[in-house]
């Protein structure tokens, strides 16, 4: 059995590859070869302070890998480590420290979203936030689609996060409000740790694409009741996760997310269905296992092959 470091993932991982990678999962799961075990929280308090031990993971037959992630929360911080195991015999092939996996498998999971539901004429991306995930995202996003414009919306930030990434990518970035991020994208993407919704959403464009991906507590919401019910498609990972740890679900009001507009992700991909330019789409992500199980079986793979 190998151990597999972060210095490991992050020599022969990279985005693009990711963005493949889970792009052949996600369909793979929506063709029906696949499982996802939900993730599931314990919390211990001592002392006047609280640790929570959380652990997801995933099946996946076809790529003869099962695996499960595992990590605590203290003070608002994760170390994250995934353990993988043969589909066929059984037997444990690695154990990864997967702090740089999981920075890259949320980004390149909304890029693999983002291909299949963006409108080919979108020019102007917002992101909200400026932390580590708000830059993995716009890197992926502008990976898979030739944005002439990025927005960035933050807290605290903004203006040093926006000079950071025009300069880096040459694309134009600009600090802006909530309001003009939200009235004017044709992509928004929430990278937040807000509990409460970001911007009015009757400030969206018709056939904007909205991907909230910030929060995965069924307490913390990024996007408002408006948004929801004027979306004509809403996609997530897996509904099971979605239903129970999405606070856009849990939280919503009586009628506002109609289950018809519902679909996974895999069955986007493993059954392509003809786009409304005109409809606002919405991504909500909490993370699933199969994300990280791929990734980690790309990155065991590359590393056994060296």
């Amino acid at each position: 059995m190998r151990l597999i470091t972060d210095a490991d993932v992050a020599r022969v991982l990279n985005l693009p590859d990711a963005i493949a990678a889970l792009h052949a999962a996600f369909t793979q799961f929506g063709e029906g070869a696949g499982a996802v075990l939900a993730r599931n929280r314990a919390t211990a308090s001592h002392a006047g302070a609280s640790v929570t031990i959380s652990a997801m993971g995933a099946a996946l037959p076809a790529s003869d890998v099962v695996g499960t992630k595992v990590y605590p929360t203290v003070n608002g911080q994760f170390e994250f480590v995934i353990n993988l195991f043969s589909a066929a015999t059984g037997a444990p092939l690695a154990t990864l420290a997967a702090n740089e996996l999981t920075r890259q498998r949320t980004a390149a999971t909304t890029a693999v979203a983002a291909r299949a539901l963006v409108r080919p004429a979108a020019q102007v991306l917002a992101i909200f936030g400026a932390g580590t995930q708000a830059r993995a995202h716009a890197e992926a996003l502008l990976l898979v689609h030739p944005f002439s414009r990025v927005l960035v919306c933050a807290r605290s930030g903004g203006e040093a996060f926006a000079a950071e990434l025009q300069a880096r990518t040459g694309v134009p970035v600009n600090a802006v409000s909530a309001a003009t991020a939200a009235s004017t994208a044709d992509v928004i993407v929430t990278c937040t740790r807000a509990s409460e919704p970001l911007f009015e959403g009757g400030l969206v464009k018709p056939g904007t694409l909205v991907c909230a991906v910030g929060s995965s507590k069924p307490v913390a919401r990024e996007l408002d009741d408006t948004l929801l019910s004027q979306a004509g498609r809403i996609v997530v990972e897996w509904l099971p996760a979605a239903q129970s740890e999405a606070g856009e679900f849990v939280r919503a009001g009586a009628g506002v997310i109609d289950p018809a507009k519902v679909v996974e992700l895999g069955t986007l991909l493993a059954q392509p269905a003809v786009a409304d330019d005109q409809a606002i789409v919405v991504y909500k992500s909490v993370g699933i296992g199969l994300e990280d199980i791929a990734l980690a079986k790309l990155v065991y793979d590359r590393l056994q092959a060296a």
